[in-house]
């Protein structure tokens, strides 16, 4: 039986109702191509959910997911590329984000 990997990673939206209406729509129709890169990476789930302008998405992964060969895919992947920079006009770095930094990785503190 395989075993999947959790992981919980966070970022915010910026504060605008309108911004916040346009993000969610894409993600109703999210580009067939993206959905590719994403299950092409090993990741067998994944939900966003929001509150006010703070987003968690939970990821579920097979045992040929990495982080680093998920990030070397969508470089190299012009539509994953497009993408990016057009969700970055809706998003916006954590506070405690580096420079660069996006979807931050949340770090487990409770598991019953």
């Amino acid at each position: 039986m395989m075993q999947l990997k959790r992981y919980c990673l966070l970022l915010d939206l910026k504060d605008d109702a309108q911004l916040i209406k346009e993000y969610e729509a894409y993600h109703i129709a999210i580009w067939p191509e993206i959905s590719r890169s994403i299950k092409d990476a090993g990741i067998v789930s994944m939900e966003i959910y929001r509150v006010g302008n703070r987003l968690c998405m939970i990821m579920e992964v097979n045992e040929i997911f990495s982080f680093d060969a998920k990030n070397e895919a969508d470089k190299a992947n012009p539509k994953v590329q497009e993408w990016e920079a057009l969700m970055w006009k809706y998003q916006q770095a954590l506070p405690v984000a580096k420079a660069g930094e996006k979807w931050m990785l949340a770090e487990m503190i409770f598991s019953i």
